[in-house]
């Protein structure tokens, strides 16, 4: 494998998936030993050509000798394409460019939602915000999580009363405006950070149920396992939802709202 010698990526030391895959670049030899650092340690005076917010938002590649940055996917096209040569024909195509410049920006926009940082140090530049790309996450995340749920519900036939094939998703959708609502009057600059770590929960804990719908085809019907496995997931799930309120810093209220939602939901399930 190739190294991208004399070149410094710059990573955001409050984001842990950029520590960890900068890290990687690293580790692999992609890039040299000491060939990262966080643009929190990076001084200005050091390479004047760097817009510091375009590296906060998009991570910076800094060529230590010609002190030419680029940013975000083309930095890692850069890196990928010395590496792994033979992609860099691939890196060239516009087409693959744009689509991956959006999931790029897709991820990085939503990275602190994603794998938020425990330490969020305010006295430095913070990333900007795009209310579009969270929307998307959201509504993304949604319907991964429903998906999934509306695919589990069916092994807990018997204890749970089967649905619609709508219904798993009118649940998920209206968490999103039933905890919107209670975030906009607790805590209203916090609703879309609150919005996008809440359905990175249940995505996790969708996930958390595909091991079960995998070792169905072993064990065949055993509705009470799958809902035993259901509840843990879910007190998991409560378990995430706590600690993310608390590094938010929002109100506690909103871990009660959280579950009397699904209190509600399971009645009326029940009922109708």
């Amino acid at each position: 494998m190739n190294t991208l010698k004399n070149h410094l990526i710059l990573f955001d030391a409050d984001c842990p998936m950029c520590n960890a895959y900068t890290k990687a670049f690293t580790g692999l030899g992609m890039l040299d030993k000491q060939g990262r650092l966080s643009y929190q340690e990076f001084p200005d005076a050091s390479c004047p050509l760097l817009d510091r917010q375009r590296a906060v938002n998009e991570i910076a590649l800094v060529n230590q000798e010609t002190g030419e940055v680029t940013y975000g996917i083309k930095s890692l096209f850069k890196i990928f394409g010395t590496s792994v040569p033979f992609l860099k024909s691939l890196f060239e195509l516009t087409p693959f460019i744009w689509l991956m410049s959006k999931a790029y920006a897709f991820i990085s926009y939503n990275r602190r939602v994603i794998i938020p940082g425990e330490k969020i140090d305010i006295s430095q530049v913070q990333p900007s915000f795009k209310l579009h790309y969270r929307i998307a996450y959201l509504i993304i995340t949604c319907i991964i999580t429903a998906l999934i749920l509306n695919n589990y519900v069916k092994l807990m036939a018997g204890p749970l009363p089967q649905g619609g094939a709508w219904r798993e998703y009118l649940v998920c959708g209206g968490q999103l405006i039933f905890q919107g609502i209670i975030v906009s009057f607790t805590n209203p600059k916090e609703r879309w950070a609150y919005l996008g770590n809440m359905m990175t929960i249940s995505t996790i804990g969708a996930l958390l149920l595909l091991p079960a719908l995998m070792i169905y085809s072993w064990i065949g019907s055993a509705p009470v396992f799958f809902m035993i496995w259901f509840m843990c997931t879910a007190a998991l799930m409560l378990v995430l939802h706590i600690k993310r309120s608390s590094l938010l810093a929002v109100n506690p209220l909103l871990s009660l709202s959280w579950v009397l939602y699904r209190v509600i939901v399971l009645i009326l399930i029940l009922t109708f």
